[in-house]
């Protein structure tokens, strides 16, 4: 595999160099503005599309190194695609609020999505034994309150690698927070945007429906393509494998078995005695 390719025509149809109206600008973003056009500032595509190809190839680094990429994106017409593009890569998402302290504060975040886990397994069966159905109604809710805030990031178990962003404006408590830990941010940076302690900007309209899924697109291809590069450097054919697996995917299987394995490593423990002594009383017959 390779890094996606993508052309000026591509961003041009998707509409990523519609900027701003003239009056709602940051003086900061002037030298990524071609010039205007009825009151509208066009975005110079020709320094977005190698700003985009080196985004591109950092988030291909961090996931062939077995890196956590997180997509943000909260605003309407970003939600979905954020969601889909994040999972169909196997990586972590936040697409309905961004809860502050989602990273600085990570074992608050983690006791939550414990709770979440919780509530998942209480409802998993349908109404729980000795529930009537206003406390089942109530679990429910609280529930799709966290599975809103905190789903798409409940199997990361830590802190990202790496951050791609659309809005920095609506995203800003996230960006804070990922600049506070040394956090690598791709952005898609409108006319009315800053790009100061952007990793990778990348100059766009970070509201057209179309040059959103573009961005996300092209973003999940990329990781894609890294966790098969990873597999590769690590000598694994992936071909030839009979159930060929993500790594990332694998990381999550192994988390999720880590507690029934401590269990069974308890059983097998406490079994061992028994076992010791039939053998004892069969040497001794």
């Amino acid at each position: 595999m390779a890094l996606p390719d993508f052309s000026m025509r591509q961003l041009l149809e998707a509409g990523a160099h519609f900027g701003h109206q003239t009056h709602r600008w940051n003086p900061k973003m002037d030298r990524f503005i071609f010039g205007s056009r009825s009151n509208i500032h066009i975005i110079d595509l020709s320094q977005s599309i190698p700003l985009l190809h080196q985004a591109l190839v950092k988030a291909r680094d961090v996931a062939a190194a077995g890196g956590r990429v997180l997509f943000v994106g909260t605003k309407r017409q970003a939600s979905e695609p954020v969601a889909t593009a994040a999972k169909r890569c196997a990586q972590y998402y936040v697409n309905h609020r961004w809860l502050g302290g989602t990273m600085t504060n990570w074992r608050t975040v983690s006791q939550s999505i414990a709770r979440l886990r919780e509530l998942e397994g209480l409802l998993e069966g349908g109404e729980g034994p000795g529930r009537t159905k206003k406390e089942l109604l109530q679990l429910t809710r609280e529930r799709d309150k966290l599975e809103l805030s905190l789903g798409g990031i409940k199997d990361m178990g830590g802190i990202p690698d790496l951050m791609f962003v659309i809005d920095t404006n609506k995203e800003a408590i996230a960006i804070q927070e990922a600049r506070k830990l040394n956090i690598p941010v791709i952005a898609i940076l409108d006319t009315n945007c800053d790009p100061d302690g952007i990793t990778f900007p990348i100059p766009g309209n970070d509201d057209a429906a179309r040059a959103i899924q573009l961005y996300c697109d092209l973003m999940a291809d990329a990781i894609l393509d890294g966790l098969a590069a990873g597999q590769v450097a690590s000598g694994v054919d992936i071909g030839a494998a009979e159930a060929p697996i993500e790594p990332t995917l694998a990381r999550e299987l192994a988390a999720d078995q880590a507690t029934p394995g401590a269990d069974e490593g308890v059983e097998q423990a406490s079994e061992q005695p028994a076992e010791a002594q039939a053998a004892e009383a069969q040497s001794a017959s």
